[in-house]
């Protein structure tokens, strides 16, 4: 815990390498990485995180130019693809930084006439019924194109992680393969792509050119992963503030939710869920004192919230606080959290305040 901030979160460089090894060699030589860093990194911090992992990927993701254009700004030199809806207004911007757009709005096609060296990858929705466009659309849209633009082509799945929705998922493959198709008939050299995650643990032959991997990467819950030997790189620490006795039947916190039953030792924590603790964890959240578990007491406020302290814990003022990480022989991951809120990993790590210095550490 560093000596000048109440709260950090501190992200493991050896965990980030272990990941990125670990998926490198599933998906082979042949095929390309795309580090899904949109978000802020899932949380982690997106200009430290990308500048570490740069010289282990091929390609970013990013959600938005904004993104990519502080990627740039800060030295890293790999292709990025927005993910992302794109403006016509930022194509001048996309193009001066060599930032490949995801495209799919037919549209638009006369603006993008105006950026001849600017590169796209076009969405197909084989599928999931987000952005893209059917792939009974493609052959007109690329006939539309300036064929030197369009640098890519990619989907994504709706139910990759779940074995109820393979034969779906195949599906998909199917009707991306159809585009593959049309593509090769008019002899465009484009890099495919469909699988993130749990896609390309999953659905092997389905890799194409290039992978898309970001809660594994992460060391996230995508239901292979953890089994498959990937770890959370993430820890968030805070401090015990104040230490306090406090009498049966007391009240703690906000609207009387809390009622002690017994007599107790309370600790103070000074974040909250301006930091990123989300209230769902009202009552039902732990963090870690001197490697033991002490529940959060009644409602999480915006800057602190309360905890209980187990008798002879010995806790002292300026104690570490785990919010989530390890301490001593216990853990609270990321997965423990997002089951409590019945939600997913990211929802947890993407709310984490980006004014929260992350440190980077061995």
């Amino acid at each position: 815990m560093s000596a000048f901030y109440k709260t950090e979160v501190c992200i493991s460089k050896k965990a980030i390498r272990n990941n990125i090894k670990i998926f490198r060699n599933h998906i082979g030589r042949n095929v390309k990485f795309l580090a899904v860093v949109k978000s802020n990194a899932y949380g982690h911090g997106l200009v430290p995180f990308s500048k570490f992992a740069e010289p282990y990927v091929d390609w970013f993701g990013v959600d938005s130019v904004a993104e990519a254009l502080s990627l740039r700004k800060n030295g890293v030199k790999k292709r990025i693809l927005v993910l992302g809806y794109t403006l016509p207004s930022r194509y001048k911007e996309a193009e001066k930084k060599n930032i490949t757009l995801s495209f799919f709005n037919k549209e638009e096609l006369s603006v993008l006439k105006k950026y001849s060296k600017l590169k796209v990858h076009l969405k197909i929705d084989t599928g999931m019924h987000r952005q893209g466009i059917y792939v009974h659309e493609l052959d007109s849209f690329i006939q539309e194109m300036n064929p030197n633009q369009l640098n890519g082509m990619y989907t994504h799945f709706a139910g990759p992680k779940d074995k109820k929705f393979r034969s779906y998922t195949i599906l998909q493959i199917e009707q991306f393969k159809k585009a593959v198709q049309i593509a090769d008939k008019r002899k465009l050299k484009i890099v495919k792509h469909v699988c993130g995650t749990a896609g390309a643990l999953n659905y092997r032959n389905a890799h194409f050119d290039m992978v898309r991997i970001g809660g594994g990467m992460y060391g996230m819950s995508m239901n292979a992963p953890y089994a498959f030997g990937t770890k959370p790189i993430l820890s968030w620490t805070s401090v015990l503030a104040q230490i306090k006795k406090v009498k049966k039947g007391s009240y703690i916190g906000y609207d009387l939710t809390e009622r002690l039953k017994i007599d107790s030792e309370i600790g103070l924590v000074p974040i909250g869920y301006w930091h990123g603790v989300q209230r769902g964890l009202s009552k039902i959240g732990e963090v870690l004192i001197r490697g033991k578990r002490c529940k959060i007491l009644g409602i999480i406020s915006m800057d602190v919230l309360v905890v209980a302290l187990p008798k002879k814990i010995g806790a002292k003022i300026g104690d570490s606080v785990a919010f989530m990480g390890k301490q001593k022989r216990d853990e609270i991951t990321v997965r423990e959290i997002s089951k409590k809120l019945n939600t997913v990993d990211s929802n947890i790590t993407t709310l984490i305040n980006p004014l929260i210095p992350r440190r980077f550490i061995r």
